[in-house]
């Protein structure tokens, strides 16, 4: 039976994102954490900030039990960060939505995330948009 080894360069690649992946995390866990906020409670409200969402898609999109998205919303909702309200295309449904200090709290989160911000400022606009488009491509 052949061996089914990656190339050099796949391996390279693998490894370069699993570094992307595990920095972003550690300073997105930083700056949540300025904010009084996990990184867990953080990610929520930026999620929100773009859009309302019932707690079963919030769970989807975090890939975790709506069970625990239901905790995160009640500690984000305790401090004034979101709130509950009906849907309206389905008033049985409730959508977690962003109050105006969440929304101003998602703001500050987003623009104190320098990491990928910076190392993607010194690529060109259509370096960037090449590496969306394979990054696109590679989660389709």
């Amino acid at each position: 039976m052949p061996s089914r080894r990656a190339d050099p360069v796949t391996v390279e690649v693998v490894e370069l994102i699993g570094d992307v992946v595990a920095r972003y995390h550690t300073e997105y866990e930083h700056v949540a954490a300025s904010h009084q906020l996990t990184g867990a409670q953080a990610r929520v409200l930026n999620l929100l900030a773009m859009e309302p969402l019932p707690m079963r898609r919030i769970a989807q999109k975090l890939r975790c039990e709506p069970s625990n998205v239901t905790g995160i919303v009640d500690r984000l909702e305790t401090r004034g960060l979101v709130e509950r309200r009906p849907d309206p295309a389905d008033r049985r449904v409730k959508l977690a939505a962003p109050t105006e200090e969440g929304l101003r709290t998602a703001d500050r989160l987003r623009e104190s995330l320098d990491f990928a911000r910076e190392p993607l400022a010194g690529l060109s606009a259509q370096e960037r948009t090449a590496l969306r488009d394979l990054l696109k491509r590679m989660l389709a």
